[in-house]
C-alpha cells in the first residue's frame, strides 16, 4: 500500500488551501494511506472530518525542544512514507528539514525565494512557485512530479462540518435574536508570527467604521470573530459599542466559527486564516482590506469577494512580501502608515454596497 504524507506546517489558512490537493491525491490513490502533518491545533481542526485523510498529526514543532520534536517525529520516520509533499507556501527551510528527517523516498516541494544548496539536499523533486497563480493551483501542479494530473471536475476548499456544528450555529443565532436580521461578520485580527500583526487595519478604524454602520443599519447584528490571542482588541471594540447586537462570536473551534460564517450577510477582514475559512464555506459578500501580504496566491478561492484597495501598496505587494521565510518588508512605522492609508470611507462604501444588496430580513 502506498503511503503519502501531506506536510502543511505554515499558517492555518494555508492548510485550508491544501484541501483540493488532498482530494486529488485521494482520487489518484484511492487505496493509499494518506496522512497530514500540521503545526497548529487550528490546522488540525479544519482538517477534522476530512474523508480523504486517514490520520492528521499535529505538533508545534517550532516551539518544542529538539528532544520533544524528535520524539514526535520518530514514529513518522518509522512509518516509511513513499511520498511527502510540502504544500504551498512553506518557504522556511525548517519545514524541509522536517520532511528530510521523516525521510520519504520522494520528497516534494516548491522552490522559493532564497533557495539554497541546503534546500536541494532536503527535498528531491521540485517545481518553481508561481506568484501569478493561486496557492491551490500551485499545489495541484505538484501532481505532475508524481506523473499524475488533476482528475476531479471541480476544485473547492472543503471544511466538512458536522451536524452538531451546524446546529450550534443555529442555536447561537437564536440565542442572540439574530435569526431575522442581517449579520455582519468581522475579524479585526491576523496571524501573529513574524511581523504579520502589522498587516492589521488599525483598531480605531474598525471602531469608527462600526459606528457608521450601526447608525445606517440600526437593526444589524455584528459578529466579532477571533481567537483568544485577539481578545484584548475584541474587548476594546465591545467597550466602544456596548449593544446586544454587537456580539463576540465565541466559538469553541474554528469549525463552529465556520458554521456561523455561513449565516453572515457579509464578512470583513484582511487576508487571514478566517478569510480562507469564510471562502471555504462560501460566506456571502466577502470584503477584504488589502494588506501588504495580499497577492494572487492567497485570494479567497472559489468565492466572490470585494477588495478594498490599499493606496500605499499601489500594486507593489511582492515588494512588501514574498515567500522567502521572512516577514513583511519595512519598518513598523512604515507598515502602520501603510495600513492607515486605507480610509474608513472606502471600507464603508464596500460594506454599504454589500448590505444594500439584500433585504433587511436575513436569508439563511
Amino acid at each position: 500500500m502506498m503511503k503519502i504524507l501531506v506536510i502543511s506546517l505554515a499558517g492555518i489558512g494555508d492548510t485550508v488551501l491544501a484541501a483540493p490537493l488532498i482530494a486529488e491525491l485521494r482520487a489518484n490513490h484511492p487505496d493509499a494511506q494518506l496522512d497530514a502533518l500540521v503545526l497548529w491545533a487550528g490546522s488540525k481542526d479544519v482538517l477534522q472530518g476530512n474523508p480523504h485523510l486517514n490520520t492528521v498529526f499535529q505538533q508545534n514543532l517550532l516551539s518544542e525542544s529538539k528532544a520533544k520534536a524528535l520524539s514526535f517525529l520518530r514514529p513518522l520516520r518509522r512509518a516509511r512514507y513513499d511520498v511527502s509533499i510540502n504544500t504551498h507556501p512553506q518557504s522556511r527551510v525548517h519545514y524541509r528539514v522536517i520532511a528530510r528527517f521523516i525521510g520519504a523516498r520522494t520528497r516534494i516541494s516548491h522552490v522559493y525565494d532564497g533557495w539554497s544548496v541546503l534546500d536541494r539536499l532536503l527535498v528531491n523533486r521540485t517545481l518553481p512557485q508561481n506568484y501569478q497563480r493561486h496557492t491551490v493551483e500551485n499545489n495541484l501542479e505538484l501532481l505532475s512530479l508524481l506523473a499524475q494530473k488533476p482528475t476531479l471536475a471541480k476544485h473547492e476548499l472543503q471544511v466538512f462540518l458536522s451536524s452538531a456544528e451546524l446546529e450550534w450555529a443555529d442555536s447561537f443565532l437564536s440565542a442572540h435574536d439574530l435569526g431575522q436580521r442581517q449579520r455582519l461578520g468581522v475579524h479585526v485580527g491576523s496571524g501573529g508570527t513574524k511581523n504579520l500583526a502589522l498587516k492589521r487595519w488599525p483598531l480605531r478604524r474598525y471602531i469608527e467604521l462600526l459606528g457608521r454602520v450601526r447608525r445606517a443599519w440600526p437593526d444589524l447584528g455584528i459578529l466579532l470573530f477571533g481567537g483568544p490571542d485577539e481578545e484584548p482588541e475584541l474587548q476594546q471594540v465591545l467597550a466602544a459599542h456596548p449593544s446586544p447586537l454587537v456580539i463576540r462570536a465565541r466559538s469553541q473551534t474554528l469549525r463552529q466559527a465556520a458554521a456561523l460564517m455561513q449565516h453572515c450577510t457579509a464578512f470583513l477582514s484582511v487576508d487571514t486564516a478566517l478569510m480562507h475559512l469564510a471562502a471555504a464555506v462560501k460566506a456571502p459578500r466577502q470584503i477584504v482590506i488589502e494588506a501588504p501580504t495580499f497577492n494572487k496566491t492567497n485570494e479567497p478561492y472559489g468565492n466572490t469577494f470585494t477588495l478594498v484597495k490599499n493606496p500605499a501598496i499601489a500594486g507593489r505587494n511582492l515588494y512588501y512580501y514574498r515567500y522567502d521565510g521572512r516577514g513583511i518588508r519595512g519598518t513598523r512605522d512604515e507598515l502602520v502608515r501603510c495600513m492607515e492609508s486605507v480610509t474608513v470611507e472606502s471600507v464603508y462604501a464596500a460594506l454599504a454596497a454589500a448590505l444594500s444588496e439584500t433585504p433587511r430580513a436575513s436569508q439563511k
